[in-house]
């Protein structure tokens, strides 16, 4: 399942998400429901939208933020993809101590 805002809402996106069996819970901005119901029954009906999902959203976003405080995971120092991996999960066991 994908969590996204609504800068993610186009066409290209669901229907790759679609072909790969990808869920996604992305609201759909102003704009494009108003020419969605433009068209009338030619517009298509909207995508579907799972609002108590999409409230988790806003916890993973602030997981992150609280791991980029870690200078190290937010500059990307490091070269390998390990040592990046090992400072993610040592940031991660410091907030997860820290609460």
């Amino acid at each position: 399942m994908v969590l996204a805002d609504k800068a993610y809402s186009s066409r290209a996106i669901r229907m790759h998400l679609r072909r790969r069996g990808i869920r996604a819970v992305i609201p759909q901005p102003a704009d494009q429901a108003a020419n969605r119901k433009r068209l009338g029954s030619r517009g298509g009906r909207p995508p579907a939208f799972d609002r108590e999902t999409y409230k988790h959203r806003n916890t993973v976003e602030r997981c992150i933020y609280k791991l980029k405080q870690w200078r190290g995971l937010a500059t990307r120092y490091d070269k390998t993809a390990t040592i990046y991996l090992a400072g993610l999960h040592l940031a991660a066991i410091f907030i997860w101590s820290a609460t």
